[in-house]
C-alpha cells in the first residue's frame, strides 16, 4: 500500500485493515503448510503492510495524527 493511500485513512479503517489482512495472513500462512501456496513472497508484503498499519495506528494512540475520528 502506498504511503500517501495511509496518510488519508482514519482510526476505524485502520483497525477494519488490520483485521482483514491478519485474517489474510492467517490463511496464506495454512495454504504454505498444506504447499497450496504459488507466492510464498506474499506473506513478506502482508506482514509488512500489517507493520505500517499498526505504527500509523500508535501515532494515533500517542497523538501525533488527528484523534477526531478515534473511539
Amino acid at each position: 500500500m502506498k504511503k500517501r493511500d495511509l496518510n488519508n485513512l482514519d482510526f476505524l479503517d485502520l483497525s477494519t485493515m488490520i483485521t482483514d489482512n491478519e485474517e489474510a495472513l492467517q490463511n496464506l500462512k495454512f495454504q504454505k503448510a498444506m504447499q497450496q501456496l504459488e507466492d510464498p513472497l506474499q506473506i513478506k508484503s502482508l506482514k509488512k503492510d500489517i507493520a505500517q498499519l499498526k505504527t500509523i495506528m500508535k501515532e494515533f494512540d500517542l497523538g501525533l495524527r488527528g484523534n477526531k475520528d478515534k473511539k
